[in-house]
């Protein structure tokens, strides 16, 4: 059994994530950190907190969950085009294993290295494992991408391929024991997801609103839809899959239903005025796919060779 103190906890695991910024005065050490805002900036806030169990397999890699916890967080930072400024971290811990603490702040240190945020503080206690991360981010006043701003005759994007997570989680509750590489593949995008922070940041401006894609396309696009007072058309021809997805699940109903109803893909959805399409950057357009249209009326409406059709499937919810 372990015999760490809290405090020497924090400093042999958490110290080296306290990486120098202009804008913390002091981290990590003392009953609150100080930090400094910059006059001519709003700072953007979001917390999530992930429950063993519920949001990762208990069994998961400590690195490839502390690596997760602060990427899922800084997706928000994407979704409102902020730049990252520091993170807080709250852990719940059934025990002090010097293991998993190493390999989970390994994880840790290289997302916040990766996207340049410090640890600035938080709190460790005894108890079930779960991990609460708040992080925080600077944004031009009134540039901030929301969801409340999407205008009928919008175009719709998205980042990246949906659905990979989605399936990854139906590997990994499959309990195979023998994976393919494109297996591999869609495991590692349900557990190491990619904040896409230079994306949103490269829409301020373009985009009249945008949120990232957490609990599936068609529930966080409906987020939008009902901030806006507006519907949509998505067409499911449009839909970016990925060469792995499409290889695991061959029927292009199921490759639809992963990229239209599960979760944890963590790309963004966004609108964009036919005014403003083309500013949109040739970089940015490799990235992104335009899947639909934002229209009048209300809910998304799915449309395949010019017909609406039906296409059951549920998002994620936490208490359904």
């Amino acid at each position: 059994m372990s015999t760490i103190s809290e405090f020497e906890l924090i400093k042999q695991y958490f110290d080296e994530i306290t990486i120098a910024s202009h804008f913390v005065e002091l981290g990590i050490g003392d009953d609150c950190a100080l930090l400094r805002c910059p006059t001519d900036k709003q700072l953007a806030v979001s917390v999530d907190t992930l429950v063993a169990g519920v949001h990762f397999f208990p069994d998961v890699a400590p690195d490839r969950l502390g690596y997760k916890c602060l990427a899922v967080n800084l997706s928000d930072l994407a979704a409102m085009g902020a730049t990252p400024a520091w993170f807080t971290l709250a852990i719940t811990l059934p025990e002090a294993n010097a293991g998993w603490l190493a390999s989970f702040t390994q994880g840790l240190a290289e997302a916040a290295k990766r996207y340049d945020i410090p640890l600035v503080g938080g709190d460790t206690t005894k108890g079930p494992l779960s991990i609460t991360i708040q992080v925080h981010g600077f944004i031009e006043h009134g540039q901030a991408l929301r969801r409340d701003q999407a205008k009928v005759g919008d175009s719709i994007y998205v980042s990246g391929t949906l659905g990979d997570a989605g399936a990854g989680l139906a590997i990994k509750q499959s309990e195979a024991t023998s994976l393919s590489s494109d297996q591999d593949y869609l495991i590692e995008r349900l557990e190491c997801p990619t904040p896409r922070l230079s994306i949103g940041q490269d829409l301020l401006g373009i985009a009249n609103a945008a949120i990232d894609i957490s609990d599936g396309l068609i529930a966080d696009l409906g987020h939008i839809l009902t901030a806006s007072k507006v519907g949509a058309e998505l067409k499911l021809g449009s839909l970016p899959i990925s060469p792995a997805l499409s290889r695991y699940a061959d029927s292009v109903d199921v490759q639809s239903q992963f990229a239209l109803y599960s979760g944890d893909d963590y790309e963004l959805c966004f609108t964009v005025s036919a005014e403003k399409t083309a500013m949109l950057s040739d970089d940015l357009l490799k990235q992104c796919q335009k899947v639909g249209q934002i229209t009048s009326g209300q809910g998304v409406r799915l449309m395949q060779h010019g017909q609406p059709i039906e296409l059951e499937g549920r998002s994620y919810d936490h208490f359904q």
